[in-house]
């Protein structure tokens, strides 16, 4: 599980992009209390999903 700061560096990006991306559904995460947690293979999911719509 990564937190939200740790999750914007493994895909080298902001924290505010990061929540874009788990607002229109691209990056799935869920809540622990007040805390935002991606799981790890989200954003194996989320790299590939942005490769394909790139080519």
């Amino acid at each position: 599980m990564l937190r939200v700061e740790e999750a914007a560096r493994a895909l080298g990006i902001g924290r505010s992009l990061v929540y874009d991306l788990i607002r229109s559904g691209q990056l799935r995460s869920f809540k622990v209390g007040s805390r935002r947690l991606i799981p790890a293979a989200a954003i194996d999911e989320v790299i590939t999903t942005l490769m394909e719509e790139a080519a």
